[in-house]
């Protein structure tokens, strides 16, 4: 065996198809870093090495020795980037030597099932996988949700949270730092602190906007793009603290957290696992809280059959889709458990079996567009799916990466020097991979994560649970899961105005249920926020709902911003004296009553929500 090697040397079965594959995968990640030698061609160079060895397991030979099998495996896999920790593991992790010695014989032993098992899940080649067209796509994606987000707010900031709205965002920080003191401006981060007048508001979130349009169009991953990204990170997650009930929706703190993990992105696996770590979770999270909250509409598979008419916003499908028979609805309750139970483990899995979760996750959210308003929710959740498809998936539709343009990028060219990967010293051997920034940003975000995620399914202990909550207000980790618990009735409050308490002429919204014969809107991406807490206000009571009082209050003074966001005032606009609210049971008709009638809605008088008042002049 030769005394001194410049290279080291991995010798396998060249006639071994699942062997030729597999190397060819490791060559792309080391290039010419290390040299791969048939055993066929091994015998003049290495009179040591037995074909009977060679045949048996791969032998990696260094100026320190000769490995085979598992050890060699690991070893050989020390100087590849992104997966010396199983070197590491080998040596020191008790019982891990044990498992990757059993793996490898039996994989050994059935290369050629191995070969088809590989074909079945990696495709005809096995190759390093890069990003660099889901990682465009999505840039472009998340700028344009950016955008829709803070113009949809934009439109209605005044009336919500601006000085004559019915939150203002002034009075709401006066009163956090009255009982936090300095410690307020952590606890509850926002731009508006220094400043919170209405024309801050609009700034910053026509600001936001037009710096999402400013993303759209500068390069992906340049380090203007992340300056941009920070911008609207820290704009968006300023309206999200001071927008209080009316900015709490999980879509605001996903947009929040997919914002935040967006200015470290780069078209390689190790920055976007983290992405489809988040979709994991969100997916995840959103079947098992269903699981966990105990139901009965989910357990016994009916769900659909109030979800299509109970939900915030129908859309024009949602009418038709309620008209389905029972076993379809069934049927789709457990699709839905089936998507968000189970295909978000295939997330983790190899690249066929990742791509088959994005399919399923991708029509899940697709329909949900389809039958209702979620706003950009499914959306950004569809953009995160893009991280399940590499660029080989992508070329065959012609859209492929930008060619490099740094030789370090050709194929076959390792851009990391040989010297540094082969061979390691022995005290470097002996510790961990060395951590890097992103390494731990990938640790604090992950380990967060469970926490959150442990909030669901276990008990964790309570020191981390208070690391965790000490930055949640970043909007960094999140938990999600929409609909642990079905609603089964439609109530719909409708407020009515009075000039002399007689005659009442109701308020009419923009797109929640009022009209029995209005058409069901299409509204996403735009939120509108008040329809959307008027649904939550009729789960409960007035007293639950102080917003709701100030919402009559802004409108018995004549408030334009409140008023604006109605789509007709009654009393041809007049300030009125008296106001009241009432709530009704709504209900989809059946196609023989939208047939006779064209109602879309049929609806039965429950009782007020809120009796008549009125305000002295000049309070």
């Amino acid at each position: 065996m030769p005394t001194h090697l410049t290279r080291p040397v991995l010798i396998y079965d060249g006639d071994c198809s699942f062997c030729r594959t597999w190397v060819g995968f490791w060559q792309s990640l080391t290039g010419d870093a290390l040299e791969y030698l048939p055993l066929q061609q091994a015998s003049e160079r290495f009179p040591d090495v037995s074909v009977e060895d060679c045949l048996k397991a791969v032998q990696f030979i260094t100026n320190e020795g000769r490995f085979s099998g598992a050890e060699g495996v690991c070893r050989f896999l020390a100087g590849v980037p992104g997966y010396s920790w199983l070197f590491w593991c080998y040596r020191f992790l008790p019982g891990f030597a044990f498992i990757a010695n059993v793996v490898y014989r039996f994989i050994a032993n059935h290369r050629s099932p191995a070969f088809r098992f590989t074909r079945a899940l990696w495709g005809s080649t096995v190759r390093r996988s890069e990003y660099h067209v889901a990682s465009e796509i999505f840039s472009r994606a998340l700028a344009i949700i950016y955008a829709v987000a803070f113009f949809s707010f934009l439109l209605q900031a005044r009336g919500l949270v601006g000085s004559e709205g019915i939150l203002p965002a002034r009075a709401f920080l006066e009163a956090v730092y009255q009982q936090l003191g300095p410690a307020a401006m952590w606890r509850l981060p926002t731009l508006f602190w220094w400043g919170n007048a209405d024309v801050t508001i609009l700034s910053i979130a026509a600001g936001g906007g037009a710096l999402a349009f400013v993303s759209l169009l500068t390069k992906p991953h340049s380090l203007w793009q992340r300056f941009v990204f920070v911008l609207l990170w820290a704009y968006y997650l300023s309206i999200v603290n001071a927008g209080q009930v009316f900015m709490s929706y999980q879509w605001d703190w996903l947009l929040v957290e997919v914002g935040f993990l967006a200015i470290f992105l780069k078209p390689v696996s190790s920055r976007v696992w983290l992405f489809r770590w988040l979709l994991f979770r969100l997916i995840f999270e959103s079947g098992i809280v269903k699981l966990l909250s105990h139901d009965p509409t989910w357990h016994n598979l009916t769900a659909l059959n109030f979800h299509y008419w109970t939900q915030p916003i129908p859309t024009p499908l949602a009418w038709y889709m309620n008209l389905l028979p029972e076993w379809f609805q069934k049927l789709s309750v457990v699709v839905v458990f089936i998507v968000e139970l189970a295909l978000p483990f295939l997330i983790f899995a190899p690249r066929r079996l990742k791509q088959l979760a994005g399919f399923g996750i991708i029509a899940l959210q697709s329909l949900i567009i389809l039958t209702g308003n979620y706003t950009f929710f499914n959306l950004l959740t569809i953009a995160l799916c893009l991280f399940l498809y590499d660029d080989a998936f992508f070329a065959r539709w012609k859209l492929k990466p930008k060619p490099a343009t740094s030789p370090a990028s050709a194929p076959g060219h390792s851009k990391w020097p040989t010297r540094r990967l082969f061979p390691r010293s022995a005290a470097e051997s002996n510790r961990p991979p060395k951590p890097v920034a992103t390494g731990l940003l990938w640790a604090v975000i992950v380990f967060l994560s469970a926490i959150d995620l442990g909030g669901l399914i276990g008990k964790v202990p309570q020191p981390f649970t208070n690391a965790a909550s000490q930055i949640s207000q970043f909007g960094i980790v999140n938990r999600y899961g929409l609909f642990a618990v079905m609603t089964t009735q439609r109530m719909e409050i409708q407020i009515e105005a009075s000039a002399d308490g007689e005659k009442w002429e109701p308020y009419l919204f923009h797109y929640k249920p009022g009209p029995l014969n209005r058409a069901l809107p299409w509204v996403e991406p735009h939120q509108p926020r008040l329809d959307w807490q008027m649904w939550f206000a009729a789960l409960g009571n007035a007293r639950q709902n102080p917003w709701f009082v100030n919402t009559l209050v802004g409108l018995l003074r004549g408030s334009k911003p409140v008023n604006g966001l109605f789509a007709q005032l009654p009393l041809a606009g007049a300030t009125p004296k008296l106001i009241r609210a009432s709530v009704y049971e709504y209900h989809f008709t059946t196609w023989d009553e939208h047939s006779k009638t064209g109602n879309y809605w049929k609806r039965e008088y429950k009782g007020l929500y809120f009796p008549a008042v009125g305000i002295r002049a000049g309070q």
